[in-house]
């Protein structure tokens, strides 16, 4: 397994593991399948927080990606970090690969803290985290609708270099 940058080369699989986790619906509140051209922009860009993938046999099996947490410069050093893996892959460590990797990246470009957002149904991602050493912060209630249904957020957090000391 190779956890490496992801390039332009990769979006499609990107988007189609994506799309797994948009059409399973426990994975985020998109809906709208995306394409590869929808994924390319926020790989082409260097100035883009780290953007990853694993590769297994020179194929894509999963991708993970720090967001901004916030336009405000005070949380400049916290980004939001996201994980999909291919639904075969699953289960086999490639998530665990994936938020070390994004760690220290995250850590070198200078981020202190990574935060997750995720559906507490969805005791895969619940156990992820947890293994990858985030902290439950809280649950944020009713956060948003999908599919007309109220869903609930559980609130995770990393804290990264000298402030996790």
């Amino acid at each position: 397994m190779t956890i490496r940058p992801a390039a332009p080369a990769d979006a499609a699989a990107i988007a189609a593991i994506y799309n797994q986790g948009i059409e399973e619906r426990e994975a985020t509140f998109e809906t709208r399948p995306r394409t590869d051209v929808d994924v390319a922009g926020s790989i082409a860009d260097p100035e883009a927080p780290p953007f990853l993938v694993a590769e297994r046999d020179g194929v894509v099996v999963g991708w993970g990606r720090i967001t901004a947490y916030s336009a405000r410069s005070c949380y400049a050093g916290v980004g939001e970090a996201s994980i999909y893996v291919d639904r075969d892959a699953r289960s086999g460590g490639v998530g665990r690969l994936l938020f070390d990797g994004l760690s220290e990246a995250a850590q070198a470009a200078g981020y202190w803290k990574l935060v997750g957002l995720l559906f507490p149904t969805n005791a895969a991602s619940v156990a992820l985290v947890r293994a990858a050493g985030f902290r439950e912060v809280g649950v944020y209630r009713r956060h948003g609708r999908l599919e007309g249904e109220w869903r609930d957020v559980l609130l995770v957090e990393r804290l990264l270099g000298p402030a996790a000391l």
